[in-house]
Parts: structure tokens; C-alpha cells; sequence
């Protein structure tokens, strides 16, 4: 990167036990040593219980029967697989029909990925995936599952920030200025992607999946990638929005090496 890699104080991961809080996940995993490593990761960030399972049959009665937050699910496991066993519940009316749902598999390529999301997968991960990878993709749907119960109009708001989804604009919003920011569209996705997470940490990976749609693939540089588009994102809020001051410059910063926040600017409004 070109010196603009600015590292957030607080450990932004810690501040996800706020959003797990309270929070029910149903694990399918046969592997025995990685259900334990998922399940215990989720309890230390802050889940209440997370239900584990290694066979579908049984995976798909507990969803039936009781609500979870979220769905992580295998798709190579003893008699029901994990895809089989979403499909058959997102079917039928139950608790956890509209849970969002996370393949974890061993199963990574394209056409596959493309099965698993079109079969009721919210998101689709091979494996081997990070814990901190894992986290902010569980966080992220929460959060598109709480805002799919807000109404579809409604604007997000960070500090002196106003994102509306639909107009697909951004302004910038004080006493005496009222501004639209100039973004191009790959852009206004990325500010979207984070600017919805409300604060909290938005993998490099996350990012090329939700913004750059047109690749059917990872490239082996596509960190190099994002960097690049992101120091020039930084620059031209930098200058579309210099009443900020230099405090608050650069608006995008980095949590740890991989992942990126928006700056909360609350107290800026």
C-alpha cells in the first residue's frame, strides 16, 4: 500500500460480543475437532449457545423446533447433507425457516458455491476459513437480517453521513453544508458495505465478494486490489469532505491487516 494504512485503536473483533450477545446458532459439522473449534470461538465472542449437530436429520428437526440467530452448515455430512437440509427447511413455515445461513465447507468451487447459494445459502465459505473471517461474515448477516425488518427506505446515518440505499447516493449533511459526495458505483458499494456495518470490521474478502461482482473468481492479487481502490476512496472523501478535519482523515481504516471500518462518526453528526 502507498502509507495510508491507518490501524484502528480498539480491537473492533472484542466489540462483536455486543452483536453475538444472547445470540442462538445451530452448528452441522462432523468433523469432531472442528465443530469444537467453531463452537467454542462462538462462545467466546459472545454466543449463548450454539447447538451442534453431525447429522442433517437431526440438524434440520432442532430447526424446526426451535429459532436460531444463524445456520452454519456443512454439506458433506451423515445421511442429510448440509444443502439438502437447508432447502427442505427454507420450504416449509418454522422458527428458523428465514435464518440467514452460512455453507462451511470443504466444497469451494464455483459451481458448487453457486448450488449452495441458490439452494437458500446466505453466504459460502471453503474451508479452511479464519475465525476472524468466519466472525465478520456471521456478523454481517445479522445485521442484513435485522435490516431486512427495518422499512426498505429508510437511510443509514453515521455522524454528518447520509447513505440512502435506494437513491444509492451519499451526502454529507452539516450546519452550514449540505453535500453530495461524487462516488462512482464500485465505490458507493464499498461505502455501503461498510457504512452498513455500523462500526464493525468488513473483511477484504467479504468486500470483493459483495463489490466486485464481475469476478467470477479470487485472484491471487486481489488484496492489492482493494488497497489500491481504497486509498483512492480515502483521498476523495478526503476531499469531498475537508470540514471533517484532519482528526477524523482517513474515514476508512484498517482493523488488524485484512479487514477495513468505517470510521463511526456519532459523535461528528
Amino acid at each position: 500500500m502507498d502509507g495510508e494504512q491507518i490501524t484502528i485503536g480498539d480491537d473492533p473483533f472484542a466489540q462483536l460480543t455486543d452483536v453475538f450477545a444472547g445470540r442462538a446458532a445451530l452448528l452441522l459439522e462432523d468433523d469432531p475437532a472442528l465443530s469444537d473449534h467453531v463452537a467454542e470461538r462462538l462462545l467466546q465472542a459472545g454466543f449463548e449457545q450454539v447447538d451442534r449437530f453431525d447429522a442433517g436429520e437431526d440438524a434440520l428437526e432442532a430447526a424446526r423446533n426451535r429459532p436460531y440467530d444463524v445456520l452454519i452448515l456443512d454439506r458433506h455430512t451423515r445421511g442429510m447433507d448440509g444443502l439438502e437440509m437447508l432447502k427442505t427447511l427454507r420450504a416449509a413455515a418454522g422458527p428458523s425457516s428465514d435464518a440467514p445461513a452460512l455453507m462451511l465447507t470443504a466444497m469451494g468451487a464455483e459451481r458448487q458455491k453457486v448450488e449452495g447459494l441458490l439452494g437458500g445459502a446466505d453466504d459460502y465459505l471453503a474451508k479452511p476459513v479464519g475465525d476472524e473471517e468466519l466472525l465478520a461474515r456471521i456478523a454481517a448477516q445479522l445485521r442484513r437480517a435485522a435490516r431486512r425488518a427495518r422499512p426498505a427506505s429508510a437511510d443509514l446515518i453515521n455522524g454528518p453521513f447520509r447513505l440512502s440505499l435506494g437513491a444509492r447516493t451519499l451526502k454529507l449533511e452539516l450546519d452550514d453544508v449540505s453535500r453530495q459526495i461524487d462516488l462512482s458505483p464500485l465505490e458507493f458499494s464499498i461505502v455501503c458495505e461498510l457504512t452498513t456495518a455500523r462500526g464493525q470490521p468488513v473483511t477484504k474478502t467479504m468486500l470483493w465478494d459483495r463489490c466486485w461482482v464481475e469476478w467470477k473468481f479470487l485472484p491471487d492479487n486481489f488484496v492489492n486490489i482493494i488497497d489500491a481502490r481504497i486509498s483512492a476512496l480515502r483521498r476523495r472523501l478526503k476531499e469531498q469532505a475537508p470540514e471533517l478535519g484532519e482528526d477524523l482523515h482517513p474515514l476508512i481504516v484498517s482493523a488488524r491487516s485484512q479487514s477495513l471500518i468505517f470510521r463511526d462518526l456519532s459523535a461528528a453528526g
